[in-house]
């Protein structure tokens, strides 16, 4: 498939990188130190953490439990690895036509995309940039804006419903998920990685082998 495109934003967790054996290990851990039952993080990837924290510990216990959950997450962060295709990609792509529109805090975010060998974006958007994180479309309205586009000459990247949400609400130009986990989710088409992916400032390529879902 080729589509014709202006600008690439990618989600970093589940698209780019693989960290959610981390994540799910911090944030039991977090759960049980702050006695929060019944938690399931995998429902609520693609959101901030500092958002996700309040609504479940309250404004007076937030401070604390915010900076815990935030100092176990960087612990881990080095554990960080790409996911196929991610390596290739980025720096084949002309550097003013793409960035990453993470809701990881800036530290962390930073962190993740070195572990992962990654190229760091000049127009890196991370939670701490907006005002509101995913669904809202905050994030990838700032990434678009950031590039110089307008968001309905972009692609956005997703294996989240949140981030899914997010890219939809933005306007872009097509939201493609990432990974089987993004089959439940409303992404105009899902393909399996990055891998054989290519990008050249205007055509996107994508294998026809590597569609799930259309």
């Amino acid at each position: 498939m080729i589509f014709e495109v202006k600008a690439l934003l990618f989600d970093n967790d589940g698209v780019l990188v693989d960290s959610h054996d981390t994540v799910d290990k911090c944030w039991d851990r977090w759960a049980i130190e702050f006695g929060v039952k019944d938690l399931v993080i995998s429902e609520h990837y693609g959101t901030r953490a500092q958002d996700l924290v309040l609504s479940l510990v309250g404004e007076e216990r937030f401070e604390e439990a915010n900076n815990r959950i935030n100092e176990l997450e960087q612990e881990s962060a080095h554990l960080t690895v790409a996911l196929p295709g991610a390596v290739e990609l980025l720096p084949s792509i002309p550097s003013d036509r793409w960035t990453i529109c993470t809701s990881a805090n800036p530290r962390l975010g930073l962190a993740r995309i070195q572990a992962a060998g990654l190229p760091v974006p000049k127009h890196l958007v991370t939670g701490g940039d907006v005002e509101q994180g995913k669904p809202a479309p905050d994030p990838y309205l700032l990434g678009a804006k950031r590039l110089g586009f307008d968001p309905k000459d972009c692609i956005v990247f997703e294996d989240a419903q949140a981030g899914v949400v997010a890219g939809k609400k933005a306007g872009v130009k097509l939201v493609i998920g990432v990974s089987v986990r993004a089959l439940d989710t409303e992404a105009d088409i899902v393909i399996e990685d990055l891998a054989g992916i290519s990008f050249d400032g205007f055509k996107l390529f994508i294998p026809e082998e590597k569609i799930l879902r259309r």
